[in-house]
């Protein structure tokens, strides 16, 4: 079972809408744990946990009844963390951004952000020991886990969102998509249900 933390966000039909209301749909979805966001006209953002047999799907499932409830024409804009900032990174683990500086990062992507997945492959290793001439990470990823495995099927959801793969309206994945959405390469430990690639005794 894959148990990932992300955020949904989504962009709202014209019109007025009342944060009270959005709050409502979404707790009436079956989230009452989730942290909502209305602070950006048009945008909802639902922060939340979930979990599926696939992490691709413990995303779509959230996101198909949360849609559900919102007003018509709401749709899926993006899933986070796909892109993120290492000051994102730092704050999650729980250290400063200086100390995240000292490991050798992946190349950064559009804008200076770095993509989740290539991150949590330098915090794993350096929360081992392992790693280019840096000591062993003192950083909090038994908490951040769940939020780190993330990313990896943030980034396909949203690619399929960018290229017709995932219908914008349904959210339902396109058949001829599915080898492309659900593509190999991301386990789950059945201990810890945090993906291989940032799962280890490290998490204990």
């Amino acid at each position: 079972m894959a148990e990932i933390e992300f955020e949904l966000v989504f962009a709202l039909p014209e019109g007025e809408h009342e944060a009270f209301d959005l709050l409502d749909a979404v707790f009436e979805a079956g989230f009452e744990n989730a942290i909502v966001g209305t602070g950006v006209p048009g945008m909802l953002g639902v922060a939340l946990e979930a979990a599926s047999d696939r992490a691709e799907d413990a995303i779509l499932d959230a996101a198909r009844t949360i849609q559900k409830q919102l007003p018509d024409g709401s749709v899926l804009r993006e899933v986070r963390p796909d892109l993120v900032s290492l000051a994102d990174v730092a704050k999650r683990l729980d250290v400063s951004r200086q100390s995240l500086q000292k490991r050798k990062m992946p190349p950064a992507s559009q804008g200076g952000l770095f993509r989740m997945e290539e991150v949590a492959v330098v915090i794993l290793d350096a929360a081992r020991g392992k790693g280019p001439g840096a000591r062993k990470g003192r950083f909090a990823v038994d908490n951040a886990g769940k939020w780190l495995s993330a990313g990896k099927p943030a980034r396909r959801v949203n690619a399929g969102l960018a290229v017709g793969a995932i219908d914008g309206a349904t959210l339902e994945v396109r058949e001829e998509a599915k080898q492309f959405i659900y593509e190999d390469g991301m386990s789950v430990d059945p201990r810890s249900g945090v993906a291989e690639e940032v799962s280890s005794d490290a998490f204990a």
